[in-house]
């Protein structure tokens, strides 16, 4: 028997936060206090008014999201061939309306479909087709030289400017570096694929140059982040944590430079490490 998502009540459904009574145990005794949780709604991504995908998400900067996703995910070539996007409440969750070129929504029903419910964690569930999996849909190309010191100073900053993350301690963060060291943007999630969407869509809707800074993700580097980075022309992606195998490969075969264990002034290159310098 297959479980029922329960999404919360309309009224709640674009707040990131859920406000709830928990029992706080410890050495000093029990205590019940108000906390917060994030918030994780069904989020359906409908093209022309045909559902493609259901993510499951964090109910904030959604249109973000839907350009993210529909880039890094091969579905529009660019942001002027996302004609309209509305979000409204759905029957048990969000619902993201896009409006696109008949070519690419002929295109997007002959390809991959994932019209089944991703879990938040995984950023390929629902494909019908394992060369959906390894697919490759960009490159890049070489971009500004980054010094490490950048990666420092954005991480005194990164932990700060984790809102959702410093209230619930449940999601990951993606944030876009420029190569002084400077956040430009965060964006927060249940699922790291899709705060980098999210992250995405402000990029392009930025028009910010993605050759000349990074993104740093809070998660390990995994392969959909560097497949969904390369596919829109980001230069580097930086980890806190280490990359897989499959994200190395990646990352070589499409130029992405691509580095984890980010430690203050130490990084770890896993690939075309001369975009990098020391200069510290």
């Amino acid at each position: 028997m297959t479980a029922m998502l329960t999404a919360p009540p309309p009224d709640e459904r674009r707040a990131p936060l859920h406000r709830t009574t928990v029992l706080r145990l410890g050495p000093e005794g029990a205590e019940l206090c108000d906390d917060h949780v994030v918030e994780e709604v069904p989020v359906a991504l409908t093209y022309n008014g045909i559902v493609h995908a259901v993510m499951l998400a964090t109910p904030e900067h959604l249109d973000e999201f839907a350009l993210g996703f529909s880039l890094s995910e091969g579905i529009l070539a660019s942001a002027d061939e996302l004609y309209d996007v509305t979000v409204a409440d759905g029957c048990d969750g969000m619902e993201v309306r896009m409006d696109i070129p008949l070519d690419r929504f002929m295109a997007l029903k002959k390809g991959s479909r994932r019209s089944l419910t991703g879990r938040s964690g995984c950023g390929l569930c629902g494909l019908d087709s394992l060369q959906a999996v390894t697919r490759v849909t960009g490159s890049v190309a070489e971009g500004t030289t980054l010094p490490v010191s950048a990666v420092a100073k954005a991480l005194g900053r990164f932990g700060d400017l984790q809102r959702l993350h410093r209230i619930t301690g449940a999601v990951h963060a993606v944030a876009w570096v420029d190569a002084t060291g400077d956040i430009l943007a965060l964006r927060e999630d249940v699922g790291r694929h899709n705060a980098l969407d999210k992250l995405i869509g402000w990029l392009v809707a930025s028009g910010v140059d993605r050759s000349a800074g990074f993104v740093l993700t809070s998660s390990r580097a995994s392969y959909e982040l560097v497949q969904k980075s390369a596919a829109v022309g980001i230069g580097a992606l930086v980890a806190i944590s280490a990359p897989t195998g499959m994200a190395v490969r990646m990352a070589e075969s499409t130029g992405l430079t691509l580095a984890g264990f980010a430690r203050g002034n130490r990084l770890v290159v896993y690939s075309h490490e001369k975009r990098w310098r020391q200069d510290i």
